[in-house]
């Protein structure tokens, strides 16, 4: 696939400046996010890009800051090796998950071993909202035999570690068709079985109601689409939620209680971002 690479610089430029920058193309569709002391370079498909969707969205950018942008055309390249060369290196989860990739050396030994090449699909541990649902998933007690939806599967990963831990059905949706195809990779790299749909919340209709639903995506999406995941959740069932900040917790659960889910742990990662463990009562 074909990309643009849109840097943008900003004067003054913060850790909440740029993370709130990422989630913000992410609702344009941005898909690879490098953020660095200056500003933050990211990835949109071609198809994708729109300048003037970029102005308008810096035009109401909330904090106090001056964005300028620039951009260039990328052709379709060998993606996994600019993870190499620029980001992605083995990450250890709760000390009994460790994620690399097929290009590293000298990988940590833990009890689950992932294996991810990206290529341009969210999802190597390495972000907080990544990190945090993959903490929930190490924590449940009984996850043997629970049938599993991950909605923005994105790489997989999740999906690939509620099968190491011995989920039953487990079905990842991702809207993206080339992160689709990247997540089936990743599942047959680790010798998992895991069905993938590519499509967005309308293939919920054709899916049994899950034991455990995870959706790690951003704010607007999930509060979107909410009341479509809780009809695939069993009574009693959990819903994993992450992709927003800490600030955005009384918005989403504002969503999520008259859908009758109860609030049993937040937490916070990096720079604010928050993941909520959600009860279906």
């Amino acid at each position: 696939m074909n990309y643009y690479k849109v840097r943008l610089e900003c004067a003054p430029c913060s850790e909440d400046i740029t993370d709130l920058l990422a989630a913000f193309l992410a609702d344009l569709g941005y898909e690879s996010f490098e953020p660095d002391g200056s500003g933050l370079t990211a990835y949109v498909q071609a198809v994708e890009f729109s300048e003037e969707n970029l102005r308008e969205m810096l035009k109401d950018f909330p904090m106090d800051t001056t964005v300028s942008f620039s951009y260039e055309f990328v052709e379709s390249q060998n993606w996994n090796e600019e993870w190499e060369k620029h980001y992605f290196q083995p990450i250890v989860i709760a000390g009994e998950c460790v994620v690399h990739s097929s290009f590293h050396k000298d990988i940590p030994e833990a009890r689950y071993d992932i294996l991810i090449d990206p290529k341009m699909a969210f999802g190597t541990g390495h972000h907080a909202t990544t990190s945090q649902m993959m903490r929930y998933v190490l924590d449940f007690d009984e996850i043997e035999g629970k049938a599993v939806i991950d909605m923005g599967t994105g790489t997989g990963i999740l999906a690939i570690l509620c099968k190491m831990r011995g989920a039953g059905r487990v079905t990842g949706i991702e809207i993206d068709p080339g992160a689709f195809e990247n997540a089936v990779e990743n599942a047959a790299l680790n010798s998992q079985s895991v069905e993938f749909i590519c499509g967005d919340a309308s293939a919920l209709s054709d899916l049994e109601p899950a034991d455990i639903f995870l959706a790690n995506i951003n704010r607007n999406v999930i509060t979107a689409d909410i009341a479509g995941y809780a009809e695939k959740i069993k009574s009693g069932g959990i819903l994993l939620l992450s992709g927003f900040y800490s600030s955005d917790i009384p918005i989403v659960m504002e969503a999520a209680e008259p859908l009758g889910f109860t609030l049993d742990k937040a937490t916070e990662e990096g720079d604010h971002w928050a993941a909520l463990r959600l009860r279906k009562i």
